[in-house]
Parts: C-alpha cells; sequence; structure tokens
C-alpha cells in the first residue's frame, strides 16, 4: 500500500515545501522536524521574523498571547494567532494565518497555512494539511496504550512504521468535529468531514463524511 504525500497535502502552502519534495511516505517525515526546523530557522529573513531563545522564530506580523508558552525549536509565520494558555511543546511549524487557541498543545507537529486549532485541543507527532480545522477537545493521539509501534491499516492491509511515536496526517481541507479522537497513525484524505464525538482510524478516502467507525459515506453517495 502507497499512499502519495502530494494526493493528502498540498505542499504549496507551507513554509516547509522542501521537506516534502522527496517525501513519499509522509508520515517518514516525522522523526525529522525538529533538524529540520532548525535548518530553515537559520536561513529566514531577519527583517521579517524575529528570533528569541532556543531556536524560536516568529513572524513579526504573528500575535502571541502573553500567556503562551513556546519551546523550541519552533517557527510561527505570518498573521498567525498563538492564543491564551497555548502550549507548544518544540519542534512544531505553524503556518500562515493560524490560530492556536486556549489551552491547545502541539509537540512536533507541522501545521500548514489556513488552518484552525482552537479550543482544548492536543496534537503530537501530526501533519495538518492547508486550509483544515479541528474542532473543541479534538485530540489528536500519537502513541498507542501498549507503547508498541503504530500499524496502519486500511481494508486489512498494514504499514509497520516503526515509530513508536505517530499522530495523524490530515489532508487539505478537513474539518474535525467537536470531541472527536484521531487515533495514531490515521490518515485523513483531504475534503473530509468527520462527525463530532467520532473517533478515527486507518486511512479515511477523500471526500468522505465519516458518522461513525462503522458508517463512512463518500459525499457523492449522499
Amino acid at each position: 500500500m502507497k499512499i502519495n504525500t502530494k494526493e493528502i497535502l498540498d505542499i504549496d502552502h507551507t513554509i516547509c515545501k522542501d521537506l516534502f519534495l522527496d517525501a513519499y511516505e509522509v508520515w517518514e517525515l516525522i522523526p525529522k522536524i525538529k533538524e529540520y526546523i532548525i535548518k530553515l530557522g537559520n536561513s529566514l529573513d531577519k527583517t521579517k521574523y524575529d528570533k528569541l531563545s532556543d531556536d524560536i522564530w516568529i513572524s513579526k506580523s504573528a500575535t502571541i498571547s502573553p500567556t503562551a508558552h513556546i519551546d523550541g525549536p519552533c517557527i510561527i509565520d505570518d498573521n498567525t494567532e498563538i492564543r491564551h494558555c497555548a502550549y507548544i511543546r518544540g519542534s512544531v511549524v505553524i503556518g500562515k494565518n493560524c490560530v492556536i487557541g486556549n489551552s491547545c498543545e502541539l509537540k512536533n507537529v507541522i501545521i500548514f497555512d489556513n488552518c484552525q486549532i482552537p479550543h482544548f485541543n492536543y496534537m503530537g507527532d501530526s501533519i495538518m494539511g492547508y486550509h483544515s480545522h479541528i474542532g473543541a477537545g479534538v485530540i489528536v493521539a500519537n502513541l498507542k496504550s501498549d507503547k508498541t509501534s503504530v500499524i496502519i491499516k486500511n481494508n486489512g492491509e498494514e504499514i509497520v512504521t516503526g515509530l513508536r511515536k505517530l499522530g495523524g496526517i490530515i489532508g487539505n481541507y478537513v474539518e474535525v468535529g467537536c470531541n472527536s479522537t484521531i487515533f495514531p497513525g490515521t490518515i485523513i484524505s483531504p475534503n473530509t468531514n468527520i462527525y463530532p464525538l467520532t473517533r478515527v482510524r486507518g486511512v479515511i478516502q477523500s471526500n468522505s463524511i465519516v458518522k461513525s467507525e462503522k458508517e463512512i459515506i463518500r459525499k457523492e453517495e449522499k
């Protein structure tokens, strides 16, 4: 089973585009995020980005709440808003025109442009594609309860990733309803809607509506 990165993510809408150019299996990029941020950050235009201590680069047009906590390495791009009590735990890239809201926690993630993670969310070891949104209370889990390597499952096929921590790969224009849980190793393809209070796992095809774990329909079938 192959899942083409460029069919899930619009890499023209992230400051990290170069990281994705040679990537086919997108989850293989997860362990490379930290090193890439440091390399990219040191190349950024100093007239447009402020460098803080511990490898933190913040666009001069971004808005950061004084109660937010940011650990490096981290890049926050243009016109993004980091709200009250957000916790950026390091190895995080947040794109342009994004919102990271109250009491959200991010760790080892790449957030593409125009995304919203607005209320009481956790996302670890994940990638969130262009113009996607997760509702209040959504958790993107990155660790199995038995702590073994994450396996991606799709219609009876399995990919052993070799990664102990892997959250979700969320494609472009995905909407995830409030208080849903994205299980480790989940891939949500573009233009998909997830109902609130839904557990999501495996590979979700593009243009889907996920009503529950067992009820997934294509939008053209509505």
